[in-house]
């Protein structure tokens, strides 16, 4: 109090500093008081008062809002962290603190982002019965799956769901919704899980099931590999066992090298030779596996019956124990590999029809060309792209004015087989990053919103370039960005809904049962909050997918 016997303070001010800090030691007392009686700290009391300040403050204070068509910067800049850039919510809140955006606690960021999850649906509603074709994939958070279902050609989400498990009845279950949702089926692609294909099976009685080439194929291309990092390893015993072959200086060291080094070499060609073969074999397989042949003519499931059990025999004749256990799966499901190829025998008679077979050749190949230009790189792409306008100029010197019509029909129809559910894989890596975000303790709500911005978000390359997979399936050119829409969508559904207020705490005297405790909705965003934060195989050829 040194400061209150300052000569050059005035007699009132003096007296206006003792009146302030006698009524400072009231107050201290009472608030020593109050917590003693209710058993709770001075600093939480301290804490109630800022909080009752500030709501007062909120409410008798002059409303301040935004200029009209402006909104909180806050709300964009989340859900673009959270969704574009898979950021934990803790992280999401170190990066607004340290923008100096209010509010960032992680409680609240939780809690606003499962608003968010709550106002937008997990299964896609079409307004009329709509035809389609099911991918359909599972993927894993800690112990509960994710049952997620797209649809080929758009490869818009149509449901996405956190199930207690992946028996047929479930899968039955999440299919007959996507029925209700005015969805039909006439196919699915997928691997073979059995309760994914015995539950689409029950729902789905009149679709047929195509067994997905990425799964079937993979255990070969998986050999292939490790018969190919085997030749290089023997490779490298070569060159060592040469090299200590030069080094040797006395006639029995020459010999000894020199018989460790023959070892070595017919052991490095015997590996090199297994190696080459399977590779050659496997690449030969996929061409087999492509709709058309070199000349552009649609194959027939005869044909690609015959040329694949002439290349598995030839596997099989390879120096090699474990093919032969590999190959044994492959053979008894060739009948559901050539699915696909029963459409296109199908496809084949209709454009027949209407279409002279050196056309339907023609086009046939420039949508051969077309499609792999996409699954290519570097030379590859640019042959593709050289060899689809080549055989469209071709087409279209022959056609003139008819050539955009039997274009789009051929096109259309080739699009519409699929024989592999690899488009399914790529929505679980898009997935995957926030799974391990939040440690696998993902809620329904983050997935909800995983899908509408998979669904709203347009494609930064590829033939879908441009468009967003909503607009691909409805046809409807969207009006805003993804962000703008979820923002927009969350305010029509619930104009009134904001953060849920923090429970009321009741303050019980000493003596009663103990402090009553604020009762909180059970979920499992307090867990996701918590978190700190493709196969590498190809698909052997993804035709329409």
């Amino acid at each position: 109090m040194k400061f209150i016997r300052r000569h050059d303070l005035d007699p009132h001010t003096r007296i206006a500093i003792v009146k302030l800090a006698w009524l400072h030691q009231d107050i201290y007392g009472k608030m020593t008081q109050i917590a003693q009686d209710y058993h709770i700290s001075r600093t939480f009391l301290y804490q109630l008062t800022w909080a009752a300040q500030h709501q007062l403050e909120t409410l008798f204070s002059e409303p301040t809002s935004l200029a009209p068509g402006l909104q909180s910067p806050l709300e964009p800049l989340m859900l673009l962290l959270r969704l574009e850039a898979a950021c934990s919510i803790p992280s999401l809140s170190s990066i607004l603190k340290r923008l100096e955006y209010q509010p960032n606690s992680v409680g609240y960021l939780s809690e606003s982002l499962r608003a968010y999850g709550r106002a937008v649906p997990s299964t896609l509603s079409m307004p009329q019965q709509t035809v389609v074709f099911y991918l359909s994939d599972e993927v894993f958070a800690i112990r509960h799956p994710i049952l997620v279902t797209i649809e080929a050609q758009s490869t818009a989400i149509l449901k996405i769901e956190l199930a207690s498990d992946r028996s047929a009845e479930t899968w039955q279950a999440h299919f007959a919704d996507l029925g209700a949702h005015r969805f039909h089926s006439i196919g699915m692609a997928s691997d073979r899980g059995v309760g994914l294909t015995a539950g689409y099976r029950a729902a789905c009685q009149e679709g047929f099931w195509v067994c997905d080439q990425f799964h079937e194929f993979q255990d070969l291309f998986h050999r292939c590999h490790q018969l190919q990092r085997k030749a290089y390893g023997a490779i490298g015993k070569e060159i060592e066992a040469a090299e200590k072959f030069a080094n040797a200086k006395s006639e029995a060291n020459l010999q000894k090298r020199l018989k460790q080094y023959e070892q070595a070499r017919q052991a490095c060609e015997q590996a090199i030779a297994r190696y080459d073969q399977l590779d050659l074999l496997l690449h030969l397989l996929s061409e087999t596996l492509h709709f058309c042949s070199d000349s552009g003519r649609l194959r027939t499931v005869e044909a690609v019956g015959s040329d694949v059990s002439v290349i598995l025999s030839l596997i099989q004749e390879i120096d090699d124990e474990k093919l032969p256990k590999l190959l044994k799966p492959i053979r008894s499901h060739l009948d559901d590999i050539f699915v696909p190829f029963r459409q296109v025998e199908s496809i084949h008679a209709e454009l027949l029809e209407c279409i002279p077979q050196p056309i339907i050749d023609a086009l046939v190949l420039a949508w051969h060309h077309d499609h792999l230009s996409y699954q290519s790189h570097g030379k590859k792409k640019h042959y593709h792209r050289r060899e689809c306008e080549y055989w469209l100029d071709f087409s279209e010197a022959l056609l003139d004015e008819r050539f955009d019509g039997f274009k789009g029909l051929v096109f259309e129809k080739l699009d519409a087989i699929v024989k592999a559910s690899s488009l399914v894989e790529m929505v679980n890596s898009l997935i995957r990053p926030y799974l391990n975000s939040s440690k696998g303790q993902i809620t329904q709500e983050t997935l909800n919103l995983i899908m509408f911005y998979h669904n709203h978000r347009r494609y930064k390359g590829g033939k879908r370039q441009g468009k967003a997979p909503i607009e691909l399936l409805t046809g409807e050119v969207l009006e805003a960005d993804w962000v703008d829409l979820l923002i927009q969508h969350k305010q029509e559904t619930s104009p009134d809904a904001a953060v849920a207020p923090t429970p009321s705490l009741a303050l019980v005297p000493h003596g009663h049962e103990g402090i009553r405790q604020a009762e909180t909705p059970a979920n499992h965003v307090a867990l996701e909050a918590n978190a700190d934060s493709h196969h590498p195989w190809q698909a052997v050829d993804a035709e329409a997918a």
